[in-house]
C-alpha cells in the first residue's frame, strides 16, 4: 500500500523547484519507463501492477492497484506502471553531425515533440535557453515517448554557447532562403526560435545560414514549432 508521504513526493515533482531540489522527475507508462530503463536511468521510486510487475520480471517495485495509480499519476488514464527517476548529469555534449539549439520554446507538448524528433533524426543533444520549457516536467516526458531517454538535454545562456561554436549556425527565418534550394552543410547547430516571436533579436544575429521554409498557399497559418524541426532536420538529413 502506498502512503500519504508517497503520494505527496511524487505530486510535488509537477512542479519545478521541487524537481531541482530533489534532483528527480516522474515517469509513466510500459514505453516511457521501459525506454528509460532501458537506458540505465536510475529509479528511485517504481510503482506498478502486479501485471506490469510479472510482464517485466520486476521484484525491486512497489506493487500498486489501479485506485492507488490514479493517486500517484498525471494522465487521465494510468498506463501501469509509474517511475520517479534521478536527473541525469551530462559531463560533456554527445556529438553528432546535428546538434539543436532551442531559444525560448515554451510549450510542453511542442518540447516533447521536438525530443522526439531529434531522437528520429539521429540528433542526440538539444541545447536549450535558460527560458525554454523545462524538459522534466511530467507533460514534457509523456510526449516524448521515450526519446528522452537518448537525447541530451543541456540549459544554458544559448548567446553564451552560441558564441564559441565552430560549426555553422542555421535557423529558419522569414527573410530566410528557401531551404529546399540551398546547399546545406553536412554538420550544423539548427535553431529554433519562440512559438510566438520565432528566434530572438541576439541570437538571430549568430545565425550564420538564414533559411525559409516556403509557404505554398498565401494565408494559411506559420507552421507549428515541433512541424518546422522535423521538416528542417528532415531536409539536413536527406542531403548525400
Amino acid at each position: 500500500m502506498i502512503s500519504k508521504n508517497q503520494i505527496k513526493f511524487v505530486k510535488q515533482l509537477e512542479q519545478k523547484k521541487y524537481r531541482q531540489r530533489e534532483g528527480a522527475f516522474v515517469a509513466e507508462g510500459p514505453k516511457v519507463v521501459g525506454d528509460l530503463l532501458m537506458a540505465k536511468y536510475s529509479p528511485i521510486h517504481l510503482f506498478a501492477t502486479e501485471e506490469w510487475a510479472t510482464a517485466n520480471n520486476k521484484q525491486d517495485c512497489l506493487i500498486v492497484t489501479p485506485d492507488e495509480l490514479r493517486k500517484l499519476s498525471f494522465l487521465q488514464h494510468p498506463q501501469q506502471v509509474l517511475a520517479v527517476f534521478r536527473m541525469p548529469s551530462y559531463s560533456k555534449l554527445q556529438t553528432s553531425s546535428l546538434t539543436l539549439a532551442l531559444d525560448g520554446i515554451q510549450d510542453p507538448g511542442n518540447l516533447g515533440t521536438i525530443i522526439r524528433i531529434a531522437d528520429w533524426f539521429g540528433i542526440n543533444t538539444i541545447v536549450c535557453s535558460e527560458d525554454t520549457a523545462d524538459a522534466w516536467n511530467p507533460k514534457v516526458v509523456q510526449a516524448t515517448m521515450g526519446s528522452i531517454a537518448r537525447v541530451s538535454m543541456i540549459y544554458t545562456n544559448l548567446e553564451e554557447y552560441l558564441s564559441h561554436a565552430t560549426l555553422p549556425v542555421c535557423g529558419t527565418l522569414l527573410d530566410g532562403d528557401n531551404i529546399y534550394t540551398q546547399e546545406l552543410p553536412h554538420e550544423a547547430i539548427i535553431v529554433m526560435g519562440n512559438e510566438g516571436n520565432g528566434i530572438s533579436p541576439a541570437i538571430r544575429q549568430m545565425v550564420t545560414h538564414r533559411l525559409l521554409i516556403p509557404q505554398f498557399r498565401p494565408g494559411a497559418e506559420s507552421l507549428n514549432v515541433a512541424i518546422a524541426t522535423a521538416i528542417t532536420c528532415s531536409e539536413f538529413r536527406r542531403r548525400p
